[in-house]
């Protein structure tokens, strides 16, 4: 990463904002976002136990997928209605992955999503993304193409070439190079992933 430029994005945002996300015009940003309520409901509605009830796991996620602010008003619809769709067997399966993704083995549960979405032409980044933003906001990373090629563009951050096509491998790099630059900033800016990329994204404007 270019540290320098990391290092110029934040003393640019803290000045605009000394309060970082604490800042009163931040939490006005924030609040459309509902990220708190966000968390708090996919953590317990995808919390490890809930996995023995593959439909309403299916359900909670149109759910959570609906009220996110950061999916596409193309893309909700048409997930809700390939998963409102489904065969029992794909009820399974949908579950499953997601279980893997967030308690499980992580790839494979990733790469399982990806094979079920691709089919319907759905394997988007956001999808594939937000719901593990949501339940691990420390651990995880939701991809927004327009960000992650800014990112990568503006912090000259190696070894990453972004693709529409998700795939593991960058994910995890993405994930790994995020968390590593996020070590290098005030923690007023350090609330959660999300809100990370947000500052990178803003800073980039």
């Amino acid at each position: 990463m270019n540290l320098d430029k990391l290092k110029d994005a934040e003393a640019q945002f803290l000045q605009l904002y000394p309060l970082g996300f604490d800042d009163p015009e931040m939490a006005k940003i924030g609040k459309k976002h509902q990220m708190s309520q966000r968390i708090e409901q996919c953590q317990s509605a995808f919390a490890e136990l809930e996995f023995n009830k593959p439909h309403i796991i299916v359900d909670n996620m149109i759910k959570q997928v609906s009220r996110s602010s950061m999916v596409s008003m193309f893309e909700k619809p048409k997930f809700r209605d390939w998963a409102k769709s489904l065969p029992g067997g794909d009820v399974d399966r949908l579950s499953e992955a997601l279980y893997e993704q967030l308690h499980g083995n992580q790839q494979q549960g990733f790469d399982a999503m990806l094979d079920l979405l691709r089919q319907q032409k759905l394997a988007k980044w956001s999808l594939m993304t937000i719901l593990p933003n949501y339940v691990k906001p420390d651990d995880e990373v939701f991809v927004k193409p327009t960000t992650a090629k800014g990112v990568i563009a503006h912090f000259e951050l190696p070894d990453l070439v972004y693709k529409p096509q998700p795939s593991w491998s960058f994910y995890a790099e993405y994930r790994a190079q995020i968390l590593a630059m996020k070590q290098h900033v005030d923690p007023t800016l350090q609330r959660s992933n999300a809100a990370f990329c947000g500052f990178l994204m803003m800073s980039m404007m």
